[in-house]
């Protein structure tokens, strides 16, 4: 594993994408993000992150930010919202990332997105569909444009995001239909090993942590 490889965050100012960055930021990696102004990016400067003021949705900015990056470079992506009524950025902004770096050659792009996507689709709960069903339908489009792109590329699908501790017991698993909820900073640690893994190209693996209540009631969940 080359440990030297620059890491390209989208996503950095909160939740997994912030303690990815925090993660990676102490083992003096270099790591580049895409921050808007309003958000944390004097924060993550001061953790030691080379910050790109911009949007997802600029391709411009998102240009700026692969340019600082440079060749070669992890990109992870962890961005989700809403970008304006019936369009999210889990999809729209995905989709931004995936078309600028077709032009560059990153080792490989990884995208977080939610139990539920793609193939474990059928195994959604209604109260899963009720509740997410709309994001988790965008964060699949997401996916498969990726898949389509000829990028490097792995999907990491969290259960439901839960704050606190890590506890150290999260898994990745290929099981379609698996459900329960799962710590960030676990999700972090997990990103940290996996990003750069040699043998998971083109793979997609849920995360749960099968000690947590939920996961044992087998309760669909989603970030």
């Amino acid at each position: 594993m080359n440990t030297t490889r620059p890491v390209l965050i989208f996503g950095a100012t909160k939740g997994v994408g912030w303690l990815l960055a925090e993660r990676l930021c102490s083992r003096h990696r270099k790591v580049v993000a895409l921050a808007r102004a309003s958000e944390r990016g004097e924060a993550l400067q001061q953790l030691g992150v080379s910050v790109i003021e911009g949007d997802v949705s600029d391709a411009v900015a998102v240009e700026r930010a692969f340019t600082v990056a440079g060749q070669d470079a992890v990109v992870v992506s962890t961005v989700s919202g809403i970008l304006h009524e019936g369009c999210f950025v889990d999809e729209a902004g995905n989709m931004m990332i995936t078309d600028v770096a077709r032009g560059w050659s990153p080792y490989r792009v990884v995208l977080l997105t939610a139990i539920g996507c793609g193939e474990m689709r059928p195994y959604r709960s209604q109260q899963a569909v009720e509740a997410f069903g709309h994001i988790v339908d965008a964060k699949s489009r997401a996916e498969e444009y990726l898949r389509g792109s000829g990028l490097p590329h792995l999907l990491i699908r969290p259960g439901g995001l839960l704050d606190g501790p890590s506890t150290s017991q999260a898994e990745l698993t290929s099981a379609p239909d698996v459900h329960g909820n799962v710590r960030r900073a676990d999700v972090s640690a997990l990103l940290e090993e996996t990003i750069e893994q040699p043998d998971l190209d083109g793979q997609a693996f849920a995360v749960i942590d099968p000690t947590l209540e939920s996961a044992a009631r087998r309760r669909a969940a989603t970030p």
